[in-house]
């Protein structure tokens, strides 16, 4: 009886915005819902401005790919997939901030499966909140986001992997542990992914040949910068920017 109670009450509230929106109150919470192809249903006022938005209605329909930088948008679809392949909930993911390449901050995310009412999995609900605005993350997620910070403020310079550790305070396997479980990625690899998403943002927003650019990322060997560029982006840093120039052409002028 009580379950029929609610389930009356539940179906007289005027759509999902009556609920979803209760999450503005708690300002240092993002929360989203995307159906089962990545695509976003709805948003709090926090993840529109991680998703570059204006408002909910702008990012209606479109998924992480059409947001983030693809290799972000491959890790947060990554995790998705997993939580409606198994129907289980993932919990604390400390991952990075949905928000521009080169910001160095971390959140920790939760996700849930969503089902019809016939039990299908149509999709999944999260929330995240930056490591900071939580008491809860322990020391290991602590140490972790000072050496995430170190990465992207020196990315370019040489890092070594025992310098990082005695940063964190902790050995060079436990940091290595931290990285793999957070980011499904080697430190090296994430170092790596740092360097190409600036290198991304060089490409774009400068006039810097490949070669400088490639050294001014801290990729001091030409073939090397270009196998690890195409291998995030699928794209030699040569397509990249005439796509990306393309791109900017196309655009009207304004009067």
């Amino acid at each position: 009886m009580k379950n029929a109670h609610r389930d009356q009450f539940f179906r007289q509230l005027d759509g999902a915005a009556e609920l979803s929106g209760l999450f503005d109150l708690l300002p240092e919470v993002s929360f989203f819902v995307k159906d089962a192809d990545g695509r976003f249903m709805a948003l709090n006022t926090l993840a529109c401005r991680y998703c570059g938005v204006a408002s909910e209605a702008d990012a209606i329909g479109k998924t992480d790919h059409d947001l983030f930088p693809k290799t972000r948008a491959d890790d947060y679809r990554a995790d998705d997939l997993a939580v409606m392949r198994s129907g289980q909930a993932l919990y604390n993911r400390l991952e990075s901030a949905p928000e521009d390449a080169g910001s160095p901050r971390l959140v920790i995310t939760s996700k849930r499966p969503l089902r019809s009412r016939a039990g299908a999995v149509i999709g999944i609900a999260g929330c995240s909140r930056l490591v900071e605005d939580t008491q809860e993350q322990g020391r290991g997620a602590n140490a972790l986001a000072v050496v995430i910070d170190r990465l992207h403020k020196d990315f370019a310079e040489p890092l070594r992997a025992a310098d990082l550790a005695d940063l964190a305070g902790m050995s060079v396997a436990r940091l290595e542990r931290l990285f793999r479980r957070a980011f499904g990625a080697s430190l090296r690899q994430y170092i790596i992914r740092v360097r190409v998403e600036n290198a991304m943002r060089m490409l774009t927003d400068t006039d810097e040949s490949v070669s400088a650019t490639a050294q001014s990322c801290g990729f001091y060997d030409h073939a090397h910068f270009s196998r690890a560029f195409r291998r995030f982006t699928g794209e030699t840093p040569s397509e990249f920017r005439e796509k990306r120039s393309l791109a900017a052409a196309s655009v009207p002028r304004s009067t």
